[in-house]
């Protein structure tokens, strides 16, 4: 479906119109009326359209929107400072894992892999500044084969730290015709 943007005013003036028979009104601040090229934020994800590398055909995408990235690691970053260095490792582990696989799986269907992997880096860069508050005396060699097996990657006994880097996104596939729908077609 294309049209002006007069087109969309008056859907949006017809639409307020349903809408206040029902009792509700628009809101002013959260209705937008913008071009898919130019995109928009909803419910956390950036949707958008444009040129899929390598071809001339345009498609629309879904990202994180780099508030909803913002919150997770201000979420990461508070997480770290507020659980005490005099708690055990596997706390913290088990309150940033837990925070961590909810917000991969709400962002998992769209392309995220990018996002999991800038994510991924952050957190483990505070997790690695817990331990070293933790561990102030303990060097940074001691400190790797202590926590994270000798390896880069911070673990206790029991778990590791989730990884959103190793999420796989899934893409939503178009259905169109085949979802069922409720209402009778006319015809």
């Amino acid at each position: 479906m294309s049209g002006t943007s007069a087109h969309a005013e008056a859907l949006k003036e017809e639409a307020a119109g349903v809408l206040a028979t029902m009792g509700l009104r628009l809101s002013p601040e959260k209705t937008l009326i913008t071009h898919i090229d130019e995109g928009l934020v909803f419910l956390g994800w950036r949707i958008r359209r444009h040129r899929k590398r390598g071809t001339q055909k345009y498609y629309v995408y879904t990202y994180p929107s780099r508030k909803a990235l913002a919150a997770v690691m201000d979420k990461v970053r508070t997480q770290c400072r507020k659980t005490g260095t005099d708690l055990p490792f596997d706390t913290l582990l088990i309150q940033l894992n837990r925070m961590l696989r909810g917000w991969c799986a709400y962002f998992r269907p769209g392309v995220s892999s990018a996002t999991f992997q800038y994510l991924t880096s952050y957190v483990w860069g505070r997790v690695i500044w817990w331990l070293r508050r933790k561990h102030p005396r303990m060097n940074w060699k001691d400190l790797r084969r202590r926590f994270c097996g000798g390896g880069w990657w911070p673990a206790s006994e029991e778990r590791e730290l989730f990884s959103p880097a190793k999420v796989g996104t899934t893409r939503y596939r178009y259905r169109g015709s085949v979802i069922p729908s409720p209402w009778p077609t006319t015809g």
